[in-house]
């Protein structure tokens, strides 16, 4: 029962996580630039009303769910969904809704697919279907220039039959592929999420009489957020207009390196602190270390501003250059990086630990009898050079994306 219960969350959350933004952004006229800026402040509030979801979560619920019980936890959490249906219900009378016409991803497979059958039949096609085929390629862009057999002589099986529009819309979600390379990243998130709070939990937690409990750590990145996204939105991006005449202020893909470079600054604070701590307990020799649990906020400083301006930053990028016919499918590869990442962190974990073990026989540097024997600041100073070469190559490798909007190198400006 508890298993089933956990996959209908995931099942849950997924469609949430998928179809909101989405249904959100619609709400707004892109043709106008008051549209267009609304739709922006929308992404932004809506990881702010993520980030407010999350302090309950770190702080009532988990006091409750420690206190209490947790199956009061459970059921505070049931009723909160409850009421959210019932509100988005209420509203929905006045929501603007696109019509979904087909599926993203079996488009997608189609027009591949025929793309892939027509290669040998491109040669034996007939006078008719030649001057087709001319046409249709003087229609059709020069990128991804394969995908245009897809349109070229008649398929045999009429499933296969694809449109212009259909191969064009195809070409920009491959090409907008690219951006979505954060899954390094996204094991940091998840690598700062366990090991800064078994960190912690060897640390000094009390402020004045109260002791914190060590899985409310990510209240700092939380409460960070919720100042810095007011302030981001209604003061930094309002400067930035005015500075670089620039309608958006700043782009989105300006906004994703500066998010990538927070990341890189989280992971090295994350090490330093580490060999603080560490040194802290060569000398005390105590199970609970007199140092301050206050010195991991500063890497989760960090980590909330990359957390900010990266998530926002992909959905709303992902949301007004790909299709509108797959704007769902775009805005949720930013969350499928995401699971993604918290899957592949426990892979290095694994990894690492097994190369550092097995190379001349040395001690593992997960291994021993507490986290004092670990060699945790060197997973973080090789999870900043991970990132570090994430950025390089998104940025600095030259990757072009081409649009249905413009064409952009990616590069920080």
């Amino acid at each position: 029962m508890l298993f089933l219960g956990l996959y209908l969350v995931a099942i849950g959350v997924e469609g949430i996580k998928r179809s909101l933004p989405t249904l959100g952004a619609e709400q707004f006229d892109e043709n106008t630039p008051k549209g267009r800026k609304q739709r922006s402040t929308f992404f932004n509030y809506f990881i702010f009303c993520l980030i407010c979801g999350g302090l309950i979560v770190v702080t009532l619920v988990l006091w409750i769910e420690d206190n209490v019980g947790w199956q009061w936890g459970f059921g505070i959490s049931t009723i909160a969904i409850l009421l959210s249906i019932v509100i988005l219900l209420a509203g929905s009378v006045f929501y603007r809704c696109r019509i979904p016409n087909g599926t993203p991803l079996a488009t997608m497979f189609k027009v591949v697919c025929a793309a892939s059958l027509n290669v040998s039949k491109v040669a034996n096609s007939d006078e008719q279907q030649t001057k087709e085929n001319e046409t249709n390629r003087a229609r059709l862009s020069n990128t991804l220039e394969w995908l245009n057999r897809a349109v070229e002589n008649k398929p045999a099986n009429r499933l296969l039959a694809c449109s212009i529009q259909e191969v064009e819309d195809v070409k920009i979600m491959l090409q907008i592929l690219p951006i979505f390379c954060t899954i390094i990243l996204n094991c940091c998130l998840a690598q700062l999420s366990t090991f800064s709070v078994q960190q912690a939990a060897t640390m000094n937690t009390m402020l004045g009489s109260f002791k914190v409990p060590p899985a409310s750590l990510p209240v700092f990145p939380i409460v960070f957020l919720m100042i810095m996204t007011p302030l981001y939105d209604h003061i930094i991006i309002p400067f930035a207009r005015k500075w670089k005449k620039f309608e958006m202020g700043v782009s989105h893909l300006q906004g994703i390196g500066l998010g990538l470079c927070f990341f890189i600054l989280a992971m090295a604070v994350a090490a330093l602190v580490e060999l603080q701590r560490k040194k802290v307990s060569k000398v005390a020799m105590v199970a609970l270390l007199p140092i301050s649990f206050l010195w991991i906020s500063f890497q989760y400083l960090f980590l909330g501003s990359a957390d900010l301006f990266v998530l926002a930053g992909l959905m709303e990028f992902s949301f007004t250059e790909a299709p509108v016919r797959m704007r769902s499918l775009a805005t949720s590869f930013s969350w499928a990086s995401l699971s993604m990442g918290y899957f592949l962190s426990g892979v290095i974990v694994s990894v690492v630990n097994g190369v550092t073990g097995a190379r001349y026989h040395r001690q593992p540097w997960f291994s021993g009898e507490n986290l004092n024997h670990h060699h945790l600041d060197r997973f973080y100073w090789l999870l900043c050079v991970l990132s570090l070469l994430n950025l390089e190559i998104i940025f600095f490798g030259r990757i072009v994306t081409i649009t249905n909007q413009y064409q952009e190198t990616f590069k920080i400006i």
